[in-house]
């Protein structure tokens, strides 16, 4: 009953990165700058950041279930509104809309999770949960390219409705009812006394962090790609290594959480860290004469892959470890709009340095910001 919730992430996973991948090619042929790449990357995680919190605290009050099946509905028909338009103009709309989606089935599901497993497991469910959605992230630019490639955007939101509608009826029958848990009253003071403790903001940034590293990663290596003169789908499928990475390196991490080898704290300190070095190997491939070399954004990608799938599983189990269970829902949505900072956070950072400075600029500023996190969260856990 956990694979259609792991499927779920796997939906929006794919819906955000398939599309992301070909905006390079996109703003190369609308002549448009890097600043506006960051824009078209970040609009879906906006509507996320908005809406996340509002759909996790829904998901807490009538249960998670009709929040999860509603959300993959809204992303379905947001897909396929592209298709009957057929308006290349409305991508940013499109976007926004399947961002709203997910930003109801995307909390739910991991509310979900959180319950239907025991908290001795939340290590290893929560990998999985995230090993899907690295799927869809590794999925996505080659899926991306190729449809893109041979039949336009069209072709690329035809198949992405096919899969929400699929994933709908799935977990509509597999997934079980769960109905709210009773809930005290909390006030607004309760609520920014949770979410300002150290166990929230914590994995919260982490979150934030990692994502900022993966968005970049998946939208910017691309253009380092390009620039190395690799065509489109060769392009699609060297990023698709980042994800690939996280795909086989988070089933690793859990079970090492929850085997009591590797500490939600230090974890989550040397998965950002890693993600660090590797944003600053990709800044390094175009200093000092401009060269790029296609084996380094391979490696780069590697580095930032392992580091988001270390730390993201470990955040995610933590905060269900230690939040209220009646209000896992407002907890995760909450958690959510730092990650989807970070989301969208990270590529307006590296496109507007990119465009007054360069992009290895970019790369080496959230590269920094990164290795600053990584820092204060290893001397917060050597106290």
């Amino acid at each position: 009953m956990l694979y259609p919730l792991y499927a779920a992430g796997f939906v929006t996973a794919l819906g955000a990165h398939s599309i992301a991948a070909g905006l390079g090619l996109f703003t190369g042929e609308q002549h448009t700058s890097l600043l506006t790449l960051g824009i078209l990357l970040a609009v879906y995680d906006g509507a996320e950041i908005i809406l996340k919190p509002v759909f996790g605290t829904l998901a807490d009050r009538i249960g998670p279930r009709p929040v999860l099946l509603g959300g993959l509905t809204a992303f379905a028909a947001a897909s396929a509104a592209f298709v009957v338009v057929g308006n290349p103009a409305l991508l940013v709309v499109v976007r926004f809309a399947q961002g709203a989606a997910a930003s109801a089935f995307s909390p739910a599901a991991g509310a979900m999770v959180a319950r239907l497993s025991d908290g001795s497991r939340h290590g290893r469910v929560f990998s999985s949960y995230g090993a899907f959605k690295s799927l869809g992230y590794a999925l996505g630019p080659i899926l991306g390219a190729v449809l893109i490639t041979t039949g336009g955007y069209p072709a690329l939101f035809i198949a992405l409705t096919v899969l929400a509608v699929a994933v709908t009826a799935w977990a509509a029958l597999a997934v079980p009812t769960l109905p709210p848990l009773p809930r005290r009253r909390q006030t607004v003071l309760d609520l920014a006394r949770r979410l300002g403790s150290a166990d929230f903001l914590h994995p919260t940034v982490t979150l934030a962090s990692a994502t900022a590293a993966l968005a970049v990663g998946v939208g910017f290596f691309p253009v380092l790609a390009i620039e190395a003169g690799m065509s489109l789908i060769v392009t699609g499928a060297a990023v698709s290594l980042l994800s690939v990475t996280a795909v086989l390196v988070q089933p690793l991490a859990g079970r090492a959480r929850d085997s009591g080898r590797l500490s939600d704290g230090i974890g989550m300190a040397a998965g950002i860290g890693l993600a660090a070095a590797g944003l600053l190997a990709a800044a390094l491939l175009t200093v000092p004469v401009g060269v790029v070399v296609p084996v380094g954004v391979v490696v780069a990608g590697v580095m930032v892959g392992a580091g988001t799938a270390i730390s993201t599983p470990l955040a995610f189990a933590h905060l269900a470890g230690t939040a209220p269970p009646e209000r896992l829902g407002q907890t995760m949505g909450a958690a959510e709009i730092g990650r989807e900072l970070g989301d969208a956070g990270g590529p307006l950072l590296v496109g507007a340095i990119a465009a007054a400075v360069s992009l290895s600029g970019g790369l080496a500023a959230l590269a920094i910001v990164l290795g600053g996190v990584a820092v204060i969260n290893t001397r917060r856990n050597s106290r």
